[in-house]
């Protein structure tokens, strides 16, 4: 990991924390530097839905991988489906927690994603059958696309809406 010269106030971090079989996700801010001690606030994020998709069977070795070690490059597929979150101000240990630095906007767009309730806007679509339901889940999830500011976040949506064909 890093030693304490190389971590500073406003960094960007990325860490997991263990929650049984599975992991959490921590993305945040570096708010402080002491020794291997780095004081983070930003958010936890339970995905919940992928790991019901797991326990039903419904979702393969890839899914199970990202539940297990997750890493900022394939963390938004567990987004795509239902997430917890909630607030996290905490101290990681660089030494013996798994934490790694992310750019600013790999943070922005998973933080952007989960505090914009996307996983709850395209796991809506997906999980509804064709018919009027389904269109208006899809116009809800267009509109919130067309209001988000971030354009990287807005750029990465849209890319991921492509690939699981929810966008006509």
């Amino acid at each position: 990991m890093f030693g304490k010269k190389s971590w500073k106030e406003d960094d960007y971090v990325f860490a997991i924390q263990p929650d049984g079989e599975y992991t959490k996700v921590i993305v945040g801010i570096v708010t402080g530097v002491e020794d291997s001690k780095i004081g983070v606030n930003g958010i936890i994020i339970n995905p919940v839905g992928l790991k019901n998709k797991v326990s039903q069977g419904k979702a393969g070795p890839k899914s199970v991988e990202i539940l297990k070690n997750p890493n900022y490059t394939n963390y938004v597929l567990a987004l795509i489906y239902r997430v917890e979150h909630e607030n996290f101000t905490g101290v990681l240990d660089v030494n013996s927690d798994s934490v790694v630095r992310i750019h600013k906007k790999i943070h922005s767009v998973i933080d952007g994603w989960v505090r914009e309730s996307l996983p709850e806007l395209i796991n809506n679509v997906l999980s509804l059958s064709d018919g009027s339901e389904k269109e208006q889940a899809k116009r809800i999830l267009k509109q919130r696309m067309d209001t988000l500011y971030d354009k990287d976040l807005k750029k990465y949506l849209y890319s991921i809406c492509r690939s699981l064909k929810i966008l006509n």
